[in-house]
């Protein structure tokens, strides 16, 4: 590589790294004493409120303090004193809220707090005015990035060696860098946990949201294999039909065979639906779906399992396989709720086979433990809504103002009354 083209690849770099330099250092500086300062937000708590008056009296004492500190130590005379404590008291005020706005106004009255100042003092400022500025140190480090908390301390930590000796200002220059740096501590703690919430957040939304789609999925291949079933059997029974019906022409025969074949290619587009849907750790799922024939079989077990439970239900011989599948579902998932948030409270199954819907209430009081049941931790609810949602109808799951809970679902279909 030639002298020239290193000589260019240099200077490339420093075009890149230019820029970067003056963000991550010069901007620091420049927030420091003009840009934009962040606000302190304080908890809403009756403590502040009422801490504010004796606050304020506090500010005006220790105002006076100074005051008659200067007076006496420093030998000033009139109005001087007063002015120079209300510039050393006045930015604490100002750091409650705005604690960089405060550094601006208390570093310069470092400068004006040295008048009068012996050459034999070891500290040229008073003892208020160094406890302030060392307060509002700690709520600048706490409050801004590290960046601004470093250039702050280099500022602090230079104005010592103007005014005392060398000795001194080292100590001083350690002092001010020790209060940065718990105040920083204070920020990183803060910053650390407000990522930590944020992460909590987004992984109980995402769980949430594993949770919803893997209860969709199992919905999906529950349908499928409903489904499935009646498309089976109208591709068989359009396939036997010129076997089983004689005087079949030739067009009913090319239709039933077309009706055939369309029942099969819509089967095997659902099977390789479901193998998508279907996880590659999960097995195919080969027991037959339950629906509301096996549901006395799921009351005796629950009242088996100890749950006071009642029940109404009217025929449901009519009811279609899709809503009888979840219409088992719902009520499985309610009986299990109350069972598991409620023990010893009385259950009540209501189901109803309208024209139109299936209507079903699930209800319970308030169990052994003086807790009624409810959607708990899970995700239960959840999937009761997708599945009545699915099958156009509704579900309601709260409390029912007597201290008990109340599961309701509308799950519509149409009975064929044709002859």
């Amino acid at each position: 590589m030639t002298t020239t083209s290193r000589h260019r690849r240099n200077l490339l770099g420093m075009e890149t790294s230019g820029p970067s330099f003056a963000r991550d250092a010069v901007g620091p500086l420049r927030r420091l004493f003009l840009g934009p300062t962040r606000q302190l937000q304080w908890p809403a708590h009756p403590f502040f409120r009422y801490a504010v008056p004796p606050g304020i009296l506090a500010l005006i004492g220790l105002m006076v303090v100074n005051a008659e500190y200067l007076r006496d130590a420093r030998h000033m005379a009139g109005v001087l004193p007063v002015l120079i404590s209300l510039g050393t008291v006045a930015p604490l005020a100002i750091a409650v809220r705005r604690p960089v706005i405060a550094w601006r106004f208390a570093y310069p009255m470092l400068i004006v707090g040295t008048f009068h100042a012996k050459p034999t003092d070891v500290w040229p400022w008073s003892p208020v005015q160094i406890i302030f500025f060392l307060l509002i140190m700690v709520t600048v480090a706490a409050a801004e990035d590290t960046a601004l908390t470093v250039w702050a301390t280099a500022f602090n930590a230079v104005l010592p060696f103007f005014y005392t000796d060398y000795g001194n200002a080292i100590g001083q220059m350690l002092l001010f860098s020790a209060v940065a740096l718990v105040g920083d501590l204070f920020f990183r703690r803060r910053q650390n946990k407000r990522a930590l919430a944020e992460q909590t957040e987004l992984t109980e939304l995402e769980r949430a949201r594993r949770a919803v789609l893997e209860e969709r999925t199992r919905i999906a291949r529950e349908m499928h294999d409903v489904v499935a079933h009646h498309m089976s059997m109208i591709a068989v029974q359009a396939e036997t039909a010129p076997y089983r019906v004689e005087g079949l022409t030739a067009p009913a025969r090319a239709e039933l065979a077309g009706i055939a074949t369309s029942a099969r290619a819509a089967l095997t587009d659902m099977r390789r639906l479901l193998g998508v849907l279907r996880a590659d750790d999960q097995q195919a799922l080969t027991a037959p779906q339950p629906g509301l024939d096996e549901l006395p079989a799921l009351i005796e077990k629950a009242q088996t399992s100890g749950l006071d439970l009642s029940v109404e239900i009217t025929d449901l011989s009519e009811v279609p396989e899709p809503v009888a599948l979840a219409a088992y579902r719902i009520i499985q998932e309610a009986l299990a709720n109350a069972a598991r948030h409620a023990p010893g409270a009385p259950v009540r199954l209501e189901a109803r086979a309208c024209d139109d819907r299936l209507d079903l209430v699930v209800r319970n009081g308030i169990g052994t433990d003086g807790q009624p049941s409810g959607a708990g931790g899970g995700h239960g609810v959840i999937g009761m809504r997708e599945r009545a949602e699915l099958l156009g109808g509704t579900l309601h799951a709260a409390p029912d103002g007597a201290g008990g809970f109340r599961v309701e679902a509308a799950l519509p279909y149409r009975l064929d009354t044709t002859e």
